[in-house]
């Protein structure tokens, strides 16, 4: 994308799933001893950013994973989840709940969707949601990035969006798992750094 052809107002950094039970030591992964130093880090990489894109007009997207509450608010937890992830229990990724909730270093966002799969376009009101902001073009980032990053970013792709997948925020992990699926995803869209994207919104 040159600078010429970049238009701010319908650009979105789309995180994905950088949230409280993932992220804070209190919550649900947290409390489980289930994370890696590059998710940690990754809301203070990514905040310049965003004070960038709030300066310029862009908009900025934040997908929250969901554990849908049944009878007795017991949650609906698909069976594989259950297997790889099996501290999940009531009152994790609640609706409206703490965790379930964007790290306050990143809020606010100015569009919220709730997602239950990997992809935040599967079964959800994204589509509906960039359309009626008029949004082209979305930089990616968040986690992880072979499973909530790389599925929202194919789906953007045949969904005729822009993609612009940021290779330094995302993370996965294991770096080895990173690496892999940001070559994948360089085949689906454009990548570049957290530099490179906040240059756009600076010079637009």
């Amino acid at each position: 994308m040159s600078d010429n052809a970049f238009d701010a107002a319908s650009t979105a950094v789309l995180i994905v799933d950088l949230q409280n039970d993932f992220l804070h030591p209190e919550g649900a992964y947290g409390r489980s001893g289930t994370g890696s130093q590059e998710i940690t880090a990754l809301p203070g990489r990514i905040r310049p950013l965003l004070e960038t894109v709030r300066a310029k007009g862009g908009w900025i997207v934040s997908t929250q994973f969901t554990l849908v509450p049944g009878r007795d608010a017991v949650p609906f937890i698909s069976p594989h989840l259950k297997k790889i992830r099996p501290f999940l229990t009531t009152g994790d990724f609640t609706p409206g709940g703490w965790g379930h909730a964007l790290v306050d270093e990143l809020q606010p966002a100015d569009l919220t969707v709730e997602k239950i799969a990997y992809s935040a376009f599967y079964q959800t009101r994204m589509e509906f949601v960039l359309s009626r902001a008029g949004i082209r073009t979305l930089m990616v980032c968040g986690i992880v990035t072979n499973g909530g990053v790389a599925s929202t970013v194919r789906d953007a792709h045949v969904r005729d969006f822009n993609t612009i997948t940021l290779h330094d925020g995302c993370a996965a992990f294991s770096p080895d798992t990173h690496d892999t699926a940001i070559k994948a995803l360089a085949t689906v869209g454009q990548t570049m750094s957290i530099a490179e994207a906040t240059a756009l919104f600076a010079g637009s």
